[in-house]
């Protein structure tokens, strides 16, 4: 998942300044060291914000891990810790269950008007927008995105879901249905009930509202976990949630790990609803997890390899940019991302050099500073992971462009890099890398890249850049993908339903369709006795 709005390549939301490239490159399995920098190996730059909570949130109160265990949340800028965090377990995950349920059954959240709901939810929201910069900063420290992209991308788009989702509170209804015979028959929409939610460590707080808003809305109780390389901004987030004025245990987040608090989440039996992003491994653990306890319906959002497609007709210039932002945004790290370049063999050659330059104008550094684009990776293993695929790319013959390195000596920072002479059965072109790593793949008409284009098992999203009217519809309606882009990429309004095909996951986040996921349709049939109508 990306959060960004890309509405049009001359003005898009978040365009710092580029530095020049000073480097060049040419040649198969080259490596550029030379990028436009902003001072990655210099001193981190220490982040406009203190760390506040740390413990698990329970029945309205941070509390400690009944084990008293903590883990580490390290600094992606250097390696180093942040903060010691509360490690739950199943233990915790029954306590903020229990808290959960209790404020379900006896408490005053589903009971109060959903007007009253909506009112609470669009206090949060003028609470974040009060301490956005705050925020922002949290998670920009804990993740490694830039500064920049947090404040100027994905705080707005977080306070919108919560109004967006506020509007809809009293907004849930059911029908009035005419039977064949003297019935009254009437839907009703109800809560599910305590939902258990999982969220990703790529946009932790947007992962938050896409999950809290809906399930909020529809007047459930949650108990959501964290991932653990990015727990600080949801703990942050939720105490202005009870100073909007929830209810204590309408909301528990618990930190932690999947094999332990996940997995004790997914099987637990008085959780009545899961909803998951992350992997399409870990989605199927969750699924059999959910199947194997009270067969709770599951919703998820899951990996990709989302093809974008640049026909013979683009205006290359736009397209670079555009195909540059839809992979290299949030350090590569978005499930969306336009991660299988297509290029039409017309403009192949041309779109490489420009693709190979603007990755070379690309500013990496501290993502504190200003101007930067991209900052380090989440973590270690996920650096480790990159520059294995990195490895393999050059190894299966793909051509480095540029890049291909880590980028200085602290931290998890890896150059942009840019392969051509991509063939549909590397690995570079197979698998979910989730890093600055652009594939760029040659093809010769319409039926073929729609044929290769489909031939992944996920179907998250994809991206089409054409001039032709009737190209874009025959690319849009073939494609297997829950969300097409045409000219445009990342487009993320809070009404746009979001989610896959194939292996990409179930259901859809976002808009009105994500309120079904939290919703139970009880149908009421009452005998009429001498209708006067029928």
């Amino acid at each position: 998942m990306a959060a960004r709005r890309i509405t049009s390549l001359l003005s898009p939301s978040y365009a710092p300044a580029l530095l020049r490239s000073i480097g060049h490159c040419s040649g198969k399995s080259t490596s550029i060291t030379r990028f436009s920098t902003a001072a990655a190996l210099e001193e981190p730059i220490t982040p406009p914000v203190n760390i506040e909570h740390t413990k698990l949130l329970i029945n309205g109160q941070f509390v400690d891990a009944a084990s008293g265990k903590t883990f580490p949340t390290l600094d992606p800028r250097t390696g180093l810790l942040i903060a010691d965090v509360a490690e739950g377990d199943a233990e915790d995950i029954n306590r903020a269950v229990s808290a959960a349920r209790k404020a379900f059954d006896e408490g005053p959240w589903p009971r109060m008007t959903a007007y009253e709901r909506s009112r609470i939810l669009l206090r949060f929201a003028d609470l974040v927008e009060k301490h956005a910069e705050e925020i922002a900063a949290l998670e920009a420290w804990d993740n490694g995105k830039p500064y920049e992209q947090a404040t100027g991308d994905e705080i707005p788009l977080f306070i919108r879901l919560f109004r967006y989702y506020a509007g809809w509170a009293d907004k849930i209804h059911g029908l009035t249905i005419q039977a064949d015979g003297p019935h009254q028959v009437q839907t009703l929409h109800e809560p599910i009930g305590v939902a258990g939610q999982i969220i990703p460590w790529n946009f932790p707080l947007l992962m938050f509202s896409w999950k809290i808003g809906p399930a909020l809305a529809c007047g459930n109780t949650v108990v959501l976990k964290t991932a653990e390389q990015t727990p600080l901004s949801a703990l942050y987030v939720a105490k202005l949630f009870h100073e909007a004025g929830l209810p204590p245990g309408v909301l528990n987040i618990v930190s932690g790990y999947g094999p332990t608090a996940g997995a004790a989440l997914c099987s637990h039996m008085d959780v009545d609803k899961l909803s998951f992003t992350g992997s399409t491994e870990t989605g199927k653990i969750i699924l059999e997890l959910a199947a194997r306890s009270n067969l709770k319906p599951v919703t998820l959002e899951l990996g990709g390899k989302s093809p974008f497609i640049v026909c013979e007709d683009a205006n290359v210039d736009e397209a670079v940019e555009l195909a540059h932002a839809a992979l290299f945004y949030n350090q590569g790290q978005c499930c969306c991302a336009g991660s299988r370049t297509f290029v039409h063999e017309r403009v192949y050659d041309e779109f490489i050099e420009k693709a190979k330059a603007r990755a070379l104008k690309r500013v990496v550094g501290d993502p504190f500073q200003k101007g930067v684009e991209q900052g380090p990776q989440v973590d270690s293993e996920q650096f480790d992971k990159i520059l294995k695929y990195i490895r393999s790319g050059i190894d299966s013959g793909a051509t480095l462009e540029t890049g291909g390195q880590r980028f200085g000596s602290n931290g998890y920072y890896i150059q942009p890099t840019v392969f051509s002479n991509v063939q549909d059965d590397m690995l570079i072109a197979t698998d979910e890398i989730f890093g600055p790593v652009q594939t760029i793949l040659k093809f010769k008409d319409i039926n073929e890249v729609i044929r290769r284009s489909n031939a992944s098992p996920y179907g998250l999203a994809a991206g089409v850049f054409t001039q032709n009217l009737d190209t874009a519809n025959t690319l849009s309606r073939a494609l297997k993908a829950g969300t097409v882009w045409v000219n445009c990429f990342d487009v993320f309004d809070a009404a746009i339903p979001f989610g896959g095909y194939k292996m990409s996951g179930h259901g859809r986040e976002k808009g009105v369709y994500s309120l079904n996921n939290y919703l139970q349709v009880k149908a009421v049939v009452t005998r009429l006795k001498n209708p006067a109508w029928l």
